[in-house]
């Protein structure tokens, strides 16, 4: 080859590897942007629950998007959403006799959470459309990342939802609408999380490969962390983590007397506080040996590098640690900060196991059991 067609290929080889290097920034910084939002959730989720705990949902009964953001700035602004608050059900039945200065510590929390929410969406939207508009999504990415912020938009249409249930003739949200709000944002979270970590894997690097048994085994545990994550905001939203506050017997018996006396009883399971406490508590105590013995298995796999096995680990330790913060909270009749780390650690369990399970393939013969 000559000199001159040498240095063609130098050059050529030269600009592959800029590009690719650009390429692989641009995933890092995605990536980066994505873990930003999937903490921003999680936090979220911490002072919806201290929001929920302190019972000041109901303190803001406007919804105004824009201008919402700014709080009340004198005496009569102050005035005016208390008056309105006052005119509430919660207020009628639960807090009548509230002064201004007790209502000003539940409306903070409130206008912080919908602040919180409305900076979770400016730290997505902007990055999302720079990295759009520099062209620096990977193929395959683009739909997930705008469903992604359809489901913020949506999540907060969701929360007034929720919110508009108590202002009528109740003094309290639709559990059923919190379960819904709380669910979205699980799954949010979750979403960010997968999507962080396919994102910087470069193109054709192949998955660790685990055991067909590790992976429905897997699925199965984060299919019950899910559905126990809803039974929790049954929980929060009937306050039934206020009923038979001892363990491992309810008051003396294994079975709620509930249990017989509710019928029909599938409808007692979602909606009766003694029994909705009686199943989320049965649920996390089925999770948490699901999610132990997962951990065992993938702890056995030897094939698997021992960063991803040492995740496994985590997912049963993490399961067991978080069954203890829920037997804490009830003992403690609810105690706010167990219940707000109670609620955290739920989220936390579904990002181990999420992380791992997007971390790992099934192997192609079907005979691996292990």
């Amino acid at each position: 080859m000559s000199d001159a067609g040498t240095a063609a290929l130098d050059g050529s080889q030269q600009i592959d590897s800029a590009e690719i290097d650009d390429r692989d920034k641009a995933r890092r910084a995605i990536a980066i942007w994505l873990w930003a939002s999937a903490g921003m959730v999680f936090a979220m989720a911490i002072i919806g629950a201290i929001t929920r705990l302190t019972e000041s949902g109901l303190s803001m009964t406007e919804w105004r998007p824009l201008i919402g953001a700014i709080p009340p700035l004198n005496e009569a602004e102050w005035q005016r959403v208390f008056d309105l608050y006052r005119a509430t059900p919660e207020y009628q039945f639960k807090n009548a006799g509230m002064g201004l200065d007790q209502f000003k510590l539940i409306f903070f929390w409130e206008w912080f959470h919908r602040l919180w929410g409305r900076l979770i969406g400016v730290v997505y939207a902007l990055p999302f459309f720079w990295f759009l508009f520099r062209r620096q999504i990977p193929l395959g990415f683009h739909g997930r990342l705008w469903i992604l912020l359809v489901l913020g938009g949506l999540q907060g249409v969701i929360g007034m939802f929720m919110v508009m249930s108590g202002l009528v003739d109740r003094p309290s949200v639709s559990h059923y609408r919190l379960a819904l709000h709380l669910g979205m944002a699980t799954f949010i979270f979750a979403m960010l999380v997968v999507t962080a970590i396919q994102i910087v894997r470069p193109a054709g690097q192949s998955l660790s490969t685990a055991s067909r048994g590790l992976i429905t085994h897997g699925w199965l545990g984060l299919a019950m962390v899910s559905v126990t994550i809803v039974w929790g905001a049954f929980v929060a939203g009937l306050d039934a983590g206020l009923f038979y506050n001892t363990f491992p017997l309810m008051n003396g018996a294994w079975l709620p007397s509930e249990l017989f006396d509710v019928r029909p009883l599938w409808f007692g399971l979602v909606d009766n506080p003694a029994l909705v406490q009686f199943t989320h508590r049965y649920l996390a105590i089925a999770t948490a040996i699901v999610l132990a013995a997962f951990s065992l298995r993938a702890w056995r796999q030897t094939a698997l590098p021992m960063p991803i096995r040492v995740l496994g680990a985590g997912v049963g330790g993490m399961a067991l640690f978080q069954t203890l913060l829920g037997i804490a909270t009830l003992l403690s009749q609810v105690w706010i900060p167990l219940a707000a780390v109670h609620q955290a650690g739920a989220l936390i369990l579904l990002a181990l196991l999420t992380a791992f399970m997007w971390s790992v393939r099934g192997e192609a013969k079907s005979a691996a059991t292990a």
